[in-house]
């Protein structure tokens, strides 16, 4: 009976250990959720947008589950560092200052900042003087602001963690314009008139997954995206959450070598 025992005790021990190897495939993935169009929750509470898409096709391609965390804009960068999770994903831009002690996979996406308004707002970013402005804590838009507030004369720059909270203070009129990626603003705001982005302010930036310096995942999921652009997928997802083909240019459609420091 206690060899019986025994025997079914090491059964019920390799169940859990195969149960926890099966779980610990599974790439731990942070963003930002509320990044519309990028990572947000839909009606239901799923976690959908482009990047999520996006990652869900790459971990198939690897033979891997997803778990997304939530983790705010800022927060992702010590996440990813410290091996807390394994990708970061939240229309982050490529800048040489990152690649310091992150690395990226091959862009994806090519972006602008712009200005968003209310409907009777600023009309651009030279009637933003003495203007209280709001943007992204950490993001490309706060360096933007940062760098240019002196240049335009922003009175205030105040930092939000993530789009909705500063929408709402938008429309409440407690900011006067909003610095962000272009994309999710044209998105966020085309059934919303009483907001309208009134700027494009050009960057140049191109988005990628981010991952720990120099981490082996890292040239993996590059292959993988090398593969979703030829075979379509990436151009179909853009299709489907910007209602357009990309252009032949982009970094959607073409193949690009993994960043690096110049």
């Amino acid at each position: 009976m206690l060899g019986k025992i025994s025997r079914i005790a090491a059964v019920a021990t390799a169940a859990v250990i195969a149960t926890h190897a099966a779980t610990a495939q599974d790439l731990q993935v942070g963003a930002n959720i509320g990044n519309v169009p990028w990572e947000f929750q839909d009606d239901t509470g799923a976690n959908v947008g482009f990047e999520v898409d996006l990652v869900n096709a790459v971990a198939e391609k690897l033979g891997r589950g997803v778990e997304i965390v939530n983790i705010p804009f800022q927060g992702l960068f010590s996440a990813v560092q410290s091996g807390r999770i394994d990708i970061a994903m939240s229309s982050i831009t490529i800048t040489q200052e990152r690649l310091q002690s992150v690395t990226f996979a091959q862009p994806y996406y090519d972006s602008d900042q712009s200005l968003t308004v209310a409907a009777d707002g600023p009309a651009s970013l030279d009637e933003m003087k003495d203007k209280v402005v709001g943007v992204d804590t950490g993001s490309t838009g706060d360096m933007w602001a940062t760098e240019h507030q002196a240049e335009y004369g922003f009175a205030t720059i105040n930092r939000y963690e993530g789009l909705a909270p500063a929408m709402l203070d938008l429309t409440a009129g407690r900011i006067d314009g909003y610095i962000s990626d272009i994309p999710a603003l044209q998105y966020y705001v085309k059934d919303k008139p009483e907001l309208k982005v009134v700027q494009r302010i050009e960057t140049g930036e191109k988005y990628s997954m981010m991952f720990a310096k120099d981490a082996p995942l890292a040239s993996e999921v590059n292959n993988v995206l090398t593969t979703l652009k030829e075979d379509g997928t990436l151009a179909a997802l853009h299709e489907k959450w910007f209602g357009a083909v990309p252009e032949d240019t982009t970094s959607t459609v073409t193949v690009m070598d993994m960043p690096t420091l110049n």
